[in-house]
């Protein structure tokens, strides 16, 4: 077990997150366990199962979306009504597409392994340049003044959208413990949320200090939708900040969720 699973009693991080070396024993307590709040469904939205997503935001009372997987990654643009693809581009077969956030009047889109990014214009999706970024690429959202983005480990990198140069990192903990493969990202009133990947659950991160605030519980949709597929995991958070909706999803999930946000306490 590793050493988050062993200080995190609720089930839905105890069976999933991945063995890491335990922590020397802290001298002091342990920060108190934040608490784990229950995903309200508000409404219930159509999502293309053949989608596995890896981004994903709401702009323009649109969805986009990024897929992944070689060969067949693409960026979308998508009726939250109807689930139809409006518009989409294929990214370069040779790559896995992963997340995406919009800044200004583009989309900046990030690949797994290669290290490249991509801009695209957010009204045509038409390609208007390119970036480069040391490490993998997983999830990525913005700031009012960066871009921030994931890459399977403990640390977000906080970045410069002119250029992509690397302003600071943060890492993120539970209960002073560093949580590995922080994956979808999205920024809500003045927080982090993420998706933890292979975990039912989405946590909200202190963009201050890393600490998780709360824990969202997704694993009554998981068993919605039966999620039996190891790869079909919750990744894919938006929130309409103007009506002040969040929506969540999963890889080839047939659901796009909106949940109440503030999220409820959960219940025994």
């Amino acid at each position: 077990m590793s050493g988050v699973a062993a200080l995190v009693a609720a089930p839905l991080f105890a069976y999933s997150l991945p063995a890491q070396q335990a922590a020397p024993a802290p001298s002091t307590a342990a920060p108190a366990r934040p608490p784990t709040l229950r995903a309200e469904v508000l409404a219930r939205l159509p999502h293309d199962t053949n989608a596995f997503t890896e981004g994903l935001f709401f702009r323009d009372d649109k969805f986009f979306e990024s897929t992944g997987q070689i060969g067949i990654s693409d960026i979308r643009e998508v009726d939250p009504a109807t689930g139809k693809v409006l518009h989409r581009v294929a990214i370069d077969p040779s790559l896995f597409g992963e997340g995406i956030t919009d800044w200004k009047d583009q989309i900046l889109s990030v690949t797994w392994k290669s290290g490249k990014g991509f801009r695209w214009k957010r009204d045509s999706l038409k390609p208007v340049g390119s970036f480069r970024y040391p490490g993998q690429g997983w999830g990525m959202t913005s700031s009012p003044d960066s871009i921030i983005l994931s890459d399977g480990t403990p640390q977000l990198r906080f970045i410069d959208p002119k250029d992509f140069s690397e302003k600071r990192r943060l890492t993120v903990t539970f209960r002073g413990d560093p949580i590995n493969n922080l994956n979808e990202l999205e920024w809500v009133d003045g927080t982090i949320l993420a998706n933890v990947w292979r975990v039912n659950a989405i946590i909200q991160i202190d963009p201050k200090s890393g600490a998780v605030m709360k824990v969202i519980d997704l694993d009554p949709l998981a068993r919605e939708i039966h999620a039996t597929d190891p790869d079909s995991v919750p990744n894919g958070i938006a929130w309409d900040a103007k009506r002040r909706r969040l929506f969540v999803t999963g890889k080839n999930w047939p659901t796009i969720f909106q949940i109440a946000w503030p999220a409820p306490p959960a219940t025994n």
